[in-house]
This record gives structure tokens, C-alpha cells and sequence, in this order.
């Protein structure tokens, strides 16, 4: 594993800092995270692609060290915020690798600077409109709230939870409330997209005019990302090919990473060729 690793940073046009890992040397991969993920989730992967790629994994606007502003975060911001690294960097085009949140974004990004994208490799991609979706939504509502009522009722409910059998849901729920907290990312998502036509951003109308080489990969125990949405993104990009792991969860970057290594050389090995 990547014990040492420097962590790099420049402020962009909009005095936003963009922190990020530049690992490796070779054809420059982009590496953008998941929804609750940051830099760091992309280390194991990395450390079986340094030593043939340039591996650069960054924090997207509001998530880890990057910055966090208070602003209705929707992925048109993540796609211009990733477009003055890209620029910043030098590395255009380049092949983006997008996990899960992260995914959506790389589509995005891909459709709206289609010269900029060598190849697409899509782990578990969100961005496929859903609408049961938002009913899952309604029940975090409550954690959503900047209150600190809602951390006091989860401290009184500690004891009843305790009595009832129910304090490892509790703790869970209380998880998911201080990673809400400290995600502005997170609390603009889930506040703008509780009903179904708030989703106008979702890639599935648009991604059929995508002409990169573009890899699908998902697992077949993922319980985030329906199987479907995965098949539409391989369905509708021209030429993509899709690959569902055996036995594989939705944190594909850090439990199948040697599995994932082994694709994305298979992978980037086949686009290279005449």
C-alpha cells in the first residue's frame, strides 16, 4: 500500500482550491470518487496503476480537502470545476475514471467536452434517472435539517434504542447525519432532488452521443447502484462493454481494485492499438 503521498493543491479562477494525488508517470488517469469517497478511496487501485500511468485522484468541489462552499451543488458544477483541473494540469484529453457519483460526473463531462476524454472507465456509475430513487430519500429528510435538534433526539434515543434492540440502527442513522453534515455536497443533492422531476440532470437521454471508448464495470452484489442503470450506460454508449464482478459490492475501487487494474490495462491496451 501507498504509505507516502503528497498531496497537491492549486486555487482555480473562482479562488476554489482543488486538492489532489499525482501518483505515477505515463498516459494521465483521471480519478474522480463517489458520492460520501474522496482522494484517498482511489489509493489501492493506485497502487497497481503507478507504475504504467499517471494516476491523478481528485477531490471534487465540496468533498475532502478540496473546497467546500456553501452553493446548490448540481454536476454542471462538478464538470466545470473538474474542467480547470484538467486545464490546470495539462492533461487534456485523458482517460477519466469514475466511481459511482463520480461516474455521473465523468458522463457528464465526457458529453459536454467530448475532445477532452480519451476513454471512460464507469465503476458502478450513478447518473441514470430513477425514481425510487427519491422515495428512499424521504426518510433522511430529518437528518438533512441544520438544526441541532436533531442531534439532541439522537442522543435522548440512545437509551430506547438500547432497550429496544435497535442501537446498531441508531448508531448508523447517526453516522449517516455527521457525514450529511460535513457533505455540503451531500445536503444540496438529497434537499434538491426529493421528487421525481427534480432528477434534470440524469445523463441516460444524452450519453447514446458519446463516441469514446468507454468500460462498464459493476458488481453483481452491488445493493446502490441497481444492475440496470449500469446496462443502460453499456446499452446506449456506442461500443461500450460492460463487465459484472462475481460476488462484488458497490466499493469497487478499494475491494476489487486488483480486479479492476487488471481491466483498465486490458481495457486501455485494446483502445491504444491501431
Amino acid at each position: 500500500m501507498i504509505k507516502n503521498h503528497t498531496v497537491s493543491t492549486f486555487v482555480n479562477s473562482s479562488s476554489q482550491t482543488a486538492t489532489y494525488l499525482d501518483i505515477g508517470c505515463g498516459q494521465p488517469l483521471l480519478m474522480l470518487h463517489g458520492f460520501f469517497g474522496e482522494k484517498t478511496c482511489w489509493l489501492p487501485l493506485i497502487e497497481l496503476l503507478q507504475s504504467q500511468f499517471r494516476c491523478i485522484s481528485l477531490d471534487m468541489l465540496g468533498f475532502g480537502e478540496s473546497s467546500k462552499p456553501e452553493i446548490c451543488y448540481d454536476v454542471a458544477v462538478e464538470v466545470a470545476f473538474v474542467r480547470q483541473v484538467v486545464e490546470a494540469l495539462n492533461i487534456d484529453p485523458c482517460c477519466i475514471i469514475g466511481h459511482s457519483f463520480g461516474g455521473w460526473v465523468a458522463s457528464a463531462y465526457a458529453l459536454k467536452y467530448p475532445t477532452s476524454v480519451s476513454s471512460l472507465v464507469l465503476a458502478a456509475p450513478a447518473g441514470i434517472r430513477d425514481d425510487s430513487f427519491c422515495g428512499q430519500y424521504d426518510a433522511l429528510r430529518p437528518l438533512l435539517w441544520q438544526t441541532p435538534i436533531v442531534d439532541w433526539a439522537l442522543q435522548l434515543g440512545k437509551p430506547f434504542a438500547s432497550l429496544a434492540g435497535r442501537s446498531v440502527q441508531l448508531q448508523q442513522i447517526a453516522g449517516w447525519r455527521r457525514e450529511l453534515m460535513s457533505q455540503p455536497v451531500a445536503r444540496s443533492f438529497l434537499m434538491s432532488r426529493m421528487r421525481p422531476e427534480d432528477a434534470i440532470d440524469t445523463v441516460e437521454k444524452d450519453i447514446q452521443k458519446l463516441q469514446v471508448p468507454t468500460l462498464v464495470i459493476t458488481g453483481d452484489s452491488d445493493e446502490t447502484i441497481p444492475l440496470w442503470h449500469c446496462q443502460t450506460y453499456a446499452n446506449e454508449i456506442p461500443g461500450a462493454k460492460l463487465i459484472i464482478i462475481p460476488n462484488a459490492d458497490h466499493g469497487l475501487p478499494q475491494t476489487q481494485a486488483e480486479m479492476m487494474a487488471n481491466l483498465i490495462f486490458n481495457f486501455l491496451e485494446d483502445v491504444q492499438k491501431p
